[in-house]
């Protein structure tokens, strides 16, 4: 189908459905065949608003280029270029090569991780794109929202987000939420019905549009517009992607790289002044030389590939994530995980197994208890003392059973291979399960054909369908299922065998407390009523029909707990995170629940959504303080526990599944969708999705996300006080050349420092990179899950830290300048050795430091020989960082670009032990830590 054929639909709104089906070529009770929708996806192309095209390929290399320290590098290397032509005395401008060398290596390393971490981002994506339900040669199908097409035939649910603009077939209580759309704050009921003419877009009642959500009800639509073509499409101009603000971690280290660029200036000026105080500079190259070790210092001392590592680190860490059920679909996420202090979580499915099962049915004859676990419809139902059931008994089962089963779109199949699996609400399904060990599921199949659906909404907290009862001369019939506290306030009559009696107290009393004691038990109940309807009733289809019901009884079902769940919950306690429940369940069995999983005591007190209704503001902030299971409560309530926990300043994560838990959702510092359970809302609305619905998933995120910042805060410790040794090398070197011996011997005419600027350029290129992307990988520490959250708002360099990076850089700086003090003649120690021989062991010495400050660097208090050998991907960056820098030192082609010459083996080990000195001062430094009891063993 072309698009000129598809102008028909152009206002689909005011025609019969079945004439916009029939111009779009496809049967509404089958849909689209796979072939015709690959054949419509190949000419329409994918269902997605247009985007802002990346950037080029040139233009991402360029942007590796595009710094001030770049800047300053590609100027010295002009000016020392210039420099080389005014003086040529032969040979090649090395300075100037070697400049333009190491930034083209830099820019290809900047460029390659870029790349990756968009790639893991981009692979995240993918795990949380939308899905839609569609009819596809006759089966209903979950595809990528992204590959519908027109004409597609889409199944709407409650929580679904809707994926392309559609013509309504079909709705049942259907109203949809069209905010982002048309900006109508209330969701819009839907109906099928054609309008009488064109009318404004919030009023086309017989459309649903793409990027609204379904807030309640069913309904079938078939596809009239995708990608550009829908009303989305139509302000897509106006929903250009903005760009993502930046996370509070990516702020401070900016913040740092700014502080760092103001301070290296500072010194640098200094140090340049201090060089042409006490050297007579007189000829060009030597002012070149000059300048050339300021901004080589100013480049050491800013790490300019943290921003790229940090990213990386970051994406690495998130796929890890990812792989273990745990999709987080913003890279800034992991740094409010590993600070939060507070979980607020459903029970069912999350704490608890999903399975559920029905065990005991309440009726007015007596209790029966129901044998079996899970899906498998196998176990005897017997009346109470074991005795077989007959009778009254059993027309009331039946009755409970077969009725539960009809107020219900759930469904029932054994797989080819002989497994028992459920369609849709696993409570639904524990309906058909007993209902087919009771033996009555056949008999109800062909007795009852399905009308209509009242669909179960949070707030009313029941759902009823109206059937046709074919053994009653087709009499319609409402069948309700739901909270039994809601559901007998509208019951007024009651079921006792075959006869249908007055409501009363005593029954309605006696009914109450099979609740209470089911409850009691941890059993989550539901009851069941109907009432006949008289013909035409059913034309109004209003939660007004659910009045004047004949109560038939309470079913016990049990949903056990997951055993990983009260590990996990363990877990977080130590960790010093509070696990709250969260749920709609009855009061009794949340309790129950949540004493079997050590949430809280059995005595512990639960308070419901009415207590919450009564409570202040004031009141609630001290009640979630104090109180940690609550039950009976609708999505607005949790909306209101997150406000206030976080009020009291908690970083609070928060799950949920059904439409109305997004705001909840969106609200917390963490929202947790299930990924099995969760409607496309919810995981829209969430920072994370649970791939397997599992509590303990959360607490592994959590650990995941605490290991990950404490990784990033082992390569800042690194890359800062590595980078301080070099700043303080060189800066110490100029103020103190006479005391080392720097200028002995020397005719004040030429330039003397410690280290060339090609070698600080050399020693950033192969110790930043390589070390801090392996340390960004390390290992969790076994005390990851044994201390409190971090605070939030606490920066990932404290003034601690800063210390250490003060103390290790002046350590490496001592080092090194001792080193060539060894070997220069003069100084505090009388050496031999040309300034060339002693400025290469000095170099080496420096590498070395920062290279022994990669195992320092992995804890602030505990000792580097600790699981020595656990970072594999670090050794073998410390092995090639090594390996190169015997290359500059011994290959002549890099002695002559960077000033080396080869050193005996002798010399070797002694700058190996010097280098070494970093690592004993660490040592000695984390001990005194530790005696001193300043801070855990941690990172």
């Amino acid at each position: 189908m072309s698009r000129t054929e598809s102008a028909s639909t152009a206002d689909p709104s005011t025609q019969p459905a079945e004439g916009v089906a029939a111009s779009l070529g496809v049967d509404p009770e089958a849909g689209l065949s796979t072939e015709e929708a690959a054949r419509r996806l190949a000419e329409h192309g994918p269902n997605a608003l247009r985007t802002t095209a990346g950037p080029s390929l040139w233009r991402r290399i360029a942007a590796q280029f595009r710094d001030p320290l770049v800047y300053l590098l590609l100027g010295a290397s002009a000016v020392a270029f210039l420099a080389w032509l005014i003086e040529h005395e032969g040979g090649w401008p090395v300075d100037t090569i070697v400049i333009l060398a190491v930034l083209l290596v830099n820019a290809a390393l900047g460029f390659a991780q870029e790349n990756k971490a968009a790639d893991a981002v981009a692979a995240l994506g993918r795990m949380t794109q939308v899905t839609s339900s569609v009819l596809r040669a006759g089966e209903r199908r979950r595809i990528p929202s992204v590959e519908l097409v027109p004409g597609d035939v889409l199944l709407l649910e409650e929580g679904d987000s809707v994926g392309a603009d559609a013509r309504l077939i079909a709705a049942a209580a259907l109203r949809v939420q069209e905010a982002s759309l048309t900006g109508e704050s209330e969701p819009v009921s839907k109906s099928p019905d054609p309008l009488a003419a064109a009318a404004p877009l919030a009023d086309r009642t017989s459309m649903v549009f793409k990027g609204t959500a379904v807030a309640q009800g069913t309904g079938r639509a078939v596809v009239t517009a995708t990608g550009m073509d829908t009303q989305m499409g139509a302000i897509a101009t106006l929903l250009d992607a903005t760009e993502e603000s930046t996370t509070p971690l990516e702020q401070e280290v900016a913040r740092i790289g700014r502080m760092l660029g103001l301070a290296v200036v500072v010194i640098a000026l200094i140090v340049i002044a201090s060089v042409f105080a006490v050297s007579d500079v007189a000829t060009f190259s030597g002012v070149v030389a000059v300048l050339l070790l300021g901004v080589s210092l100013a480049v050491a001392a800013v790490p300019e590939g943290l921003p790229a590592i940090l990213s990386l680190v970051l994406a690495l860490g998130v796929q890890r994530m990812a792989a273990r059920k745990a999709v987080v679909k913003r890279l800034s996420s992991v740094e409010t995980l590993g600070a939060a202090t507070v979980i607020c979580s459903d029970k069912t499915g999350t704490l608890t197994r999903s399975q559920m099962t029905i065990q005991r049915i309440a009726t007015a004859s007596g209790d029966s208890r129901v044998a079996g676990v899970g899906y498998v419809p196998e176990g005897a139902i017997t009346a109470p003392g074991e005795a077989a059931i007959a009778g009254a008994l059993k027309a009331e089962l039946v009755v409970v059973l077969s009725g539960g089963s009809l107020a219900s779109n759930a469904g029932l199949h054994q797989t080819p291979d002989g497994l028992w699996e459920i369609e849709g609400d696993p409570t639904e399904a524990a309906f058909l399960v007993a209902e087919k060990k009771l033996g009555a599921d056949r008999r109800r199949q062909t007795r009852f054909e399905r009308v209509a659906e009242l669909p179960f909404t949070s707030e009313r907290k029941m759902m009823s369908t109206i059937a046709r009862d074919m053994e009653h001369g087709g009499e319609l019939v409402l069948v309700a299922k739901g909270a039994p506290d809601v559901l007998m306030q509208r019951c007024t009559r009651v079921r006792v065998g075959m006869e249908v009696l007055p409501f009363d107290e005593g029954h309605r009393a006696r009914a109450a407390g099979e609740v209470e004691r089911l409850s009691g038990e941890a059993l989550r109940t539901l009851a069941v009523a109907y009432r006949p309807l008289a013909e035409g009733e059913e034309r109004s289809l209003d939660p007004a029909l659910e009045r004047d019901l004949i109560f038939v009884g309470t079913v016990g079902i049990i949903d056990p707990p997951r055993e990983e769940a009260a590990v996990a919950i363990a877990e977080a306690h130590r960790a010093g995170i509070r696990v709250m429940m969260i749920t709609g369940d009855h009061p009794r069995t949340a309790a129950r629940i949540a004493a079997l999983l050590g949430i809280a005591p059995a005595d512990a007190p639960v308070l419901t959504g009415t207590d919450l209704e009564a409570l202040d503001e004031a009141g609630l902030a001290k009640a979630v303080r104090e109180t940690s299971v609550y039950a009976r409560v609708a999505p607005v309530h949790k909306l209101r526990i997150v406000d206030a926990l976080q009020a009291n300043g908690e970083v609070v994560a928060m799950t949920g599944d059904g439409v109305n838990d997004a705001p909840a959702l969106k609200s917390a510092d963490i929202g947790i969708a299930m990924g099995v359970t969760g409607t496309e809302v919810t995981k829209e609305a969430a920072k994370m999705i649970l791939a397997d619905d599992n509590f303990a998933t959360i607490v592994v995120a959590v650990r995941e996300g605490r290991a990950i910042f404490d990784n990033i805060r082992k390569f800042l410790r690194y890359l800062l006080s590595s980078n301080m040794g070099e700043v303080l090398t060189v800066f110490l070197g100029v103020i103190g050349a006479g005391v080392i011996g720097l200028n002995a011997g020397g005719d004040g005419k030429t330039l003397v420092a410690p280290l060339l600027a090609t070698q600080i350029l050399w020693i950033n290129l192969i110790t930043d990179s390589g070390p801090a992307l392996a340390m960004g990988v390390d290992p969790e520490t076994e005390n990851v899950m044994t201390r409190p959250p971090r605070r939030s708002g606490e920066p990932a360099i404290d003034a601690a830290m800063w210390r250490g990076v003060l103390e290790m850089g002046l350590v490496m700086a001592i080092a090194t300048l001792l080193t060539i003090d060894l070997f220069l003649p003069g100084g505090l120690f009388e050496g031999s050795h040309a300034l060339e021989y002693a400025r290469t062991a000095g170099f080496t010495v420096l590498v070395f430091a920062q290279l022994f400050n990669c195992f320092s660097a992995r804890s602030e208090t505990a000792s580097a020989f600790r699981h020595l050998f656990a970072n594999h991907w670090l050794w073998g960056a410390v092995i090639l960082s090594a390996l190169l820098q015997v290359a500059v030192v011994h290959l002549p082609l890099l002695n002559t670009a960077f000033g080396t010459t080869p050193l005996t083996g002798a010399d070797w080990l002694l700058c190996l032990g010097m280098g070494s000195a970093v690592l004993w001062f660490a040592e000695a430094r984390k001990w005194l830590l530790r005696r001193m009891g300043a801070v855990p063993a941690s990172a």
